[in-house]
């Protein structure tokens, strides 16, 4: 194979694979607006599945909060920068995309039931964000690998103005959704690193030069293989009057509400 050919085939699986993420990250954003239409038509009805704390009988609602959004300023915030940190995170592919999107939801949705005030009723994507943006920063320190140290780079220029949000201040705000937004995150790359083996034949250790009990093997002819002997083996390499929260990804300008609508 040419070298030309050889590149035009590492190009064409690149353009696979960032086609495959962007397709990904169309149908995820696909279905929270969808979910937003039909909320919207209903007079917001769908609110009522957001994360009530230390609530029981809601406790299933931190699967379904952050398909949630208040208004459309709400996920119109959060929609470009799910889309471009989870796009980041689809290029590893489908499986790795939605274990780490279900592990967010679920870890962030855990601490914002444990830990939020009472009376409070939080939805909103922005914990997934955040959760990408922890995954994205993590795996560029666990890998060690340049393309992931570029992208976490580039993540952390792009979004360092983002850490205020992790911190009490606004109180329609869901600071505890993105704080263990950005833990969940952190602790799924870890979980899902890449296992890089190297691919060694069998018996190569006891043939290396200078091991114990090894002889050259620089032989004149090829060595007999035994009768019916294979290719030799490879290993492989709201309720009532509750107060509505929100995790609105973006922080409100100077004199802007922080629900952003």
């Amino acid at each position: 194979m040419s070298s030309r050919s050889a590149a035009g085939g590492v190009r064409s699986a690149a353009l696979r694979t960032w086609r495959n993420a962007a397709l990904i990250m169309v149908g995820f954003v696909a279905v929270l607006w969808a979910v937003q239409l039909v909320d919207v038509a209903t007079h917001y009805s769908l609110l009522r599945f957001g994360i009530v704390p230390r609530s029981l009988s809601r406790l299933g609602d931190i699967l379904s909060a952050p398909f949630l959004h208040v208004s459309w300023t709400h996920i119109e915030s959060n929609t470009p920068p799910l889309f471009v940190l989870g796009l980041l995170v689809a290029l590893a592919g489908l499986r790795r995309f939605l274990a780490v999107t279900a592990f967010v939801i679920v870890v962030a949705g855990l601490g914002v039931w444990l830990v939020s005030p009472s009376n409070t009723d939080t939805v909103g994507a922005s914990g997934v964000v955040f959760g990408y943006l922890g995954f994205l920063l993590a795996r560029g320190a666990i890998e060690r690998r340049l393309l992931e140290l570029a992208v976490a780079v580039a993540v952390g220029v792009g979004y360092w103005w983002t850490l205020p949000a992790l911190l009490p201040g606004n109180p329609a705000v869901s600071w505890q959704d993105h704080l263990f937004g950005l833990f969940a995150g952190i602790l799924a790359a870890g979980l899902w690193r890449s296992r890089r083996r190297a691919a060694v034949p069998p018996g190569a250790v006891s043939s290396l030069p200078g091991a114990a009990g090894a002889a050259p093997r620089f032989p004149a002819t090829p060595e007999p293989r035994p009768a019916g002997a294979g290719p030799q083996g490879r290993l492989a390499a709201t309720p009532g009057s509750a107060d509505r929260r929100t995790g609105l990804f973006t922080l409100p300008g100077p004199g802007e509400s922080g629900r952003g609508h």
